[in-house]
Parts: structure tokens; C-alpha cells; sequence
């Protein structure tokens, strides 16, 4: 299981080092602001939304930590060409499976349709990180929505 977490923390630090979809975006047709009180992380989320409901290109820009930052990364890489539903979906498998203490959740199934957003299963044992996890994805959840007030992880 060290080897796993090993795994999981290079992939944490990469992507927080070398953010992907990191830069803003001219012509964006959904955005939102993401602020966590916590710790400080701020973050704006550009989404371009086709006709269809498919999300065509997804970025962000912001300052945070590695765990905020790295899940924006991961995040922004993995929404590409879903669609709306798809997202939201995803938002609530992700939302479970960092909230939920670790024996509520099956093993065999702990983010399972999630990819490369498993490695944050662990957060749930960190309340604190938590939050630095989720801002990414509640400010999504905005930008789909075009609510106009920042999200928050509060």
C-alpha cells in the first residue's frame, strides 16, 4: 500500500508543479471564481460549452497548494469532451469519495469512473484537505450552473 501512496503522491506533486490546462481562456462561454477561506487557494475555472452540452476545452488560473492546485489539473485534463450531465456526475463521485470516511466507501469500487482522481481518496482523513480537493470541482459546479457568487468550500 506505500508503494500506492508513493504513486499517488508523485502524481499529486507533478501535476501541481507543471498544471495542466493552466492559462486563461479567451473565448470561454462559462467561468466562475473558487476561493477557500482555509487556507487562501483562489482559483478562476474557463469552461467553452458547445451546443450540445459538451465540454470543449476547460481551463484555470489561480494561486493554491499542491493538493488544490493538482486537483484543478487533474480535473481540467479529465473534463474535456464530457458533457454536462457528465460533469456534474463526476462532481458527485468525486464529492463522495473525499467526504466520506474511508469505511463508508467500498474499496472495490472508491473511484471507480473517477481515473486519475482516485489518488485523492485519501483526503478524507484530512478535513483541512478536503477542501483544498473539492474547490476545483464546486467551482465547476458554478461555472455549469452561472452562478454568479464565488464558490466556497465552507
Amino acid at each position: 500500500m506505500s508503494e500506492l501512496r508513493d504513486l499517488y503522491q508523485e502524481l499529486i506533486i507533478d501535476h501541481s508543479k507543471k498544471p495542466r490546462n493552466f492559462r486563461e481562456m479567451e473565448d470561454a462561454n462559462h467561468e466562475a471564481d473558487g476561493f477557500n477561506p482555509l487556507c487562501g487557494d483562489k482559483l478562476h475555472l474557463y469552461m467553452k460549452v458547445d451546443d450540445e452540452g459538451i465540454i470543449r476545452d476547460v481551463s484555470f488560473k489561480g494561486s493554491g497548494c499542491a493538493i488544490s492546485t493538482s486537483s484543478a489539473s487533474i480535473m481540467t485534463s479529465m473534463l474535456k469532451n464530457q458533457s454536462l450531465d457528465q460533469a456534474r456526475s463526476m462532481f458527485e463521485m468525486f464529492h463522495h469519495m473525499v467526504t466520506r470516511p474511508e469505511e463508508e466507501l467500498d474499496p472495490a469500487h472508491a473511484g471507480i469512473g473517477l481515473g486519475k482522481m482516485a489518488v485523492f481518496a485519501g483526503v478524507n482523513e484530512f478535513p483541512a484537505r478536503v477542501k483544498c480537493a473539492t474547490l476545483a470541482w464546486h467551482t465547476m459546479k458554478n461555472a455549469i450552473e452561472d452562478a454568479h457568487e464565488p464558490a466556497k468550500t465552507e
